[in-house]
């Protein structure tokens, strides 16, 4: 399914969802319904009545939120008129408690306010691939939001796609081989291309850095000029701590040279041994993950993607287990700022 298949799907469902069922929520005060037709994620939750306090209304609803966001994956607020970062911040507050701090970076991104930041500083022109925060990590947000404080000109979508379902899409034999052998993350430091590891790590010192690898299970090997090298063995599946059904939840696809837009790729590949490349991914074992298995992923993933185009002030909160999430390429300014909460680790599940 190409990109465009997927956009245009999208929208024809977003059109069919007007007929679908309303239901009300909070004292009459706001309505909610499944954006789609054909599907349940995400949900749309809109105001009933004019004056509408979200924030207010989300504290006095979080067991609702929580309960609507384990079945739907992710739900959109939208038509409350929050657009910025202070109140993304609140809202992060009402429903999951404090707004979590971006570590171990992997991709450029600048605090606004507080730990609420823009989204992946990227050009412009290219895709994302859809991937869940942080699931390279010993430690992961369970919850991620969105906020659309200026909408782009065009596209700039941020793509969607619930991990359950991708798991189900996913051949048995692959899914048995990842299950046997988790999966690599390998990063390169110091060559002049992607995060440095000061940035990564927030921090000027070897020792803390080497501490870190330490505490999250990363091995580590310096080199010369001040190069560092990482590799990181996880899990590719999970079961969701709250609800028990498996989920597709790494960065083997994201991460692996092959998902680049193939300019990139190819310079890549011209200017570094496969070895040396700043980020790649392996089966855990450290053996290459077939062309075709990566292909298939990425059809999964495809597959089960659904869109949506951004208007100011909408907010969007993924359950970061349950839903993977991208950026469609886009044209003029786009500022999405991005929230975080609810830190979950590999030993809690």
């Amino acid at each position: 399914m190409t990109e465009k298949t997927t956009r245009r799907r999208s929208l024809e469902k977003l059109g069919q969802s007007r007929n679908r069922p309303v239901g009300m929520v909070g004292g009459d005060l706001v309505r909610s319904r499944p954006l789609f037709d054909s599907g349940d994620l995400p949900l749309l939750v809109c105001p009933a009545v004019r004056g509408i306090d979200l924030i207010e209304w989300a504290r006095d609803n979080r067991a609702w939120i929580e309960e609507r966001l384990r079945h739907h994956a992710g739900i959109l607020f939208r038509g409350f008129g929050l657009s910025e970062a202070p109140d993304l911040e609140r809202f992060v507050e009402a429903v999951s408690g404090s707004s979590l701090e971006y570590k171990e970076r992997s991709s450029p991104r600048r605090a606004v306010a507080g730990h609420i930041y823009t989204s992946t500083d990227y050009p412009p022109g290219y895709p994302i691939f859809l991937h869940n925060e942080n699931s390279y990590q010993s430690t992961w947000p369970m919850k991620i939001f969105f906020c659309c404080h200026t909408p782009p000109e065009s596209r700039g979508e941020t793509p969607i796609a619930d991990t359950r379902k991708v798991y189900r899409r996913i051949g048995p034999e692959v899914r048995e081989r990842f299950a046997r052998d988790g999966w690599m993350y390998v990063r390169n430091f110091g060559d002049g291309f992607g995060l440095d590891w000061r940035t990564v790590f927030q921090t000027e010192s070897r020792e803390e850095v080497e501490e870190h690898c330490r505490r999250s299970g990363i091995e580590f090997e310096w080199r010369d000029g001040g190069r560092l090298q990482t590799r990181a063995v996880r899990p590719a599946m999970a079961q969701h701590p709250e609800t028990g059904e498996p989920v597709w939840f790494n960065h083997a696809t994201f991460f692996h040279v092959s998902t680049l837009e193939p300019a990139i790729r190819e310079a890549l590949l011209l200017e570094f041994e496969e070895s040396d490349l700043p980020s790649n991914t392996y089966y855990g074992d450290g053996s290459p993950i077939e062309a075709e298995v990566l292909e298939d992923l990425r059809e999964c993933y495809r597959a089960e993607t659904v869109m949506f185009p951004w208007e100011q002030g909408d907010l969007m909160l993924l359950d970061n287990m349950m839903c993977a999430h991208g950026r469609s390429p886009f044209t003029g300014e786009r500022k999405i700022l991005v929230g975080m909460a609810s830190p979950m680790s590999r030993e809690r599940l």
